[in-house]
């Protein structure tokens, strides 16, 4: 997904994910988009300081699908058809920064 993408979905209410589920990006109250690991709560700007460059590659996000959703959260997939867990390249699961 392009960063235009993420930010409309986002704006529409859908669930976006990073790498895996436990990555869920969400704009706060001061209008920022960030990617927050659901396990621990850690969060990290969407975009580099300039908002123009994706913290993850286009690949790597993708739109929860609707009817796993909240009842089965670990078992969606991802659009190239690998399953949860991280994609290759991309970040573990290490804290990424506490939102002040």
């Amino acid at each position: 997904m392009t960063l235009d993408e993420i930010k409309a979905a986002v704006d529409a209410g859908q669930t976006v994910h990073w790498a895996n589920t436990g990555y869920v990006v969400h704009k706060d109250r001061l209008g920022q988009y960030l990617i927050s690991f659901l396990p621990n709560g850690s969060c990290i700007g969407l975009t580099d300081r300039g908002r123009h460059r994706l913290n993850g590659k286009e690949a790597e996000f993708f739109i929860a699908r609707s009817e796993d959703g909240a009842e089965n959260p670990g078992s969606q997939s991802r659009p190239d058809g690998q399953e949860g867990g991280v994609a290759s390249g991309g970040a573990g699961a290490l804290p990424l920064g506490r939102q002040i």
